[in-house]
């Protein structure tokens, strides 16, 4: 017999208890709420696959939510791997039918990160930054690392009408000897002062509800809603020279000066010009070295 896995028992590590779901939908589902059901299931590939799926069978609805302890096929962007022990984290996806604009819905992943760093502030007690276009970021002492991400995919239902399956994935109490790359981080490592995952999740949903709503209610438009004026006050990416690498080994580099009305993030190089990047047409967002000082004239 194979020997079972002992983080197979939701006991096994006390410092890392099991969601309460019944509290949880006792607390979030109420009837003039966006959340209509929530779900929290041991462990799954990937809660993204799981939800999309559903809306693809028109089993789900708007303001489904699913969380998962465990996944062990959680996904990124560009299918960049996302793991993490049991319960180790807040790994969930919701369904969101936005009825506004199409050429809007790339605000939804922004708005995403505006709305959990808010509640981690809040519940959390830490201060996180936003890495454009869906990292969140947090200091562990002298270090800017990645505490969680958020990956946004439009699906089908068989009616004809169109989701987005927002999934947001946060490292909570991943130890130093747990990380998967040494640039990650976790709330425990920034020093949160609550690191209980059961009114993070609550904090989280809320705040996602509050920002979704008012972006609703100006027909998504960033501007109105002042997602854009909150996503750019919270920014790292604002006023750092980076190197953006595109498909096919091509690469920009400039100054990150401003996110656009349609989420692009916006480079200035040396000569002035500023061209937008769509966040669908990069591989990979890096910081570049700044540019040498201009050499004395010799005058």
């Amino acid at each position: 017999m194979t020997p079972k896995d002992p983080s197979d028992n939701p006991w096994s590590d006390l410092d890392r208890p099991p969601l309460n779901a019944s509290a949880l939908r006792r607390a979030l589902l109420r009837p003039e709420a966006l959340w209509t059901s929530l779900d929290v299931v041991p462990e799954t590939g990937s809660t993204n696959t799981d939800l999309a799926g559903r809306a693809a069978r028109g089993a789900a609805r708007e303001g489904d939510v699913l969380v998962a302890e465990r996944q062990t096929a959680g996904r990124g962007r560009l299918e960049r791997a996302w793991t993490a022990p049991a319960r180790s984290g807040l790994f969930f996806s919701v369904l969101l039918t936005p009825r506004v604009p199409v050429e809007r819905w790339g605000w939804l992943p922004l708005l995403a990160g505006v709305a959990t760093a808010a509640a981690l502030a809040r519940t959390a007690g830490v201060d996180t930054a936003l890495k454009w276009p869906n990292d969140v970021l947090v200091r562990v002492g002298d270090e800017e690392r990645k505490l969680g991400g958020i990956l946004a995919e439009r699906v089908g239902h068989p009616d004809g009408t169109a989701s987005v399956v927002l999934g947001i994935g946060l490292n909570v109490s991943l130890r130093e000897d747990e990380l998967p790359v040494p640039t990650a981080g976790s709330l425990t490592l920034a020093g949160a002062s609550g690191t209980d995952r059961d009114p993070l999740l609550r904090s989280v949903l809320r705040s996602l509800e509050e920002w979704y709503g008012r972006w609703h209610a100006a027909d998504g438009d960033p501007e109105a809603s002042r997602v854009r004026e909150a996503y750019t006050a919270g920014c790292a990416t604002l006023g750092r020279r980076v190197r953006v690498l595109l498909p096919g080994d091509r690469e920009l580099v400039g100054e990150a000066v401003a996110v656009d009305g349609d989420g692009r993030l916006v480079l200035a190089s040396g000569e002035g010009v500023q061209r937008p990047v769509e966040a669908g047409d990069i591989v990979h967002l890096r910081p570049a070295p700044q540019e040498p000082p201009e050499a004395p004239s010799g005058e």
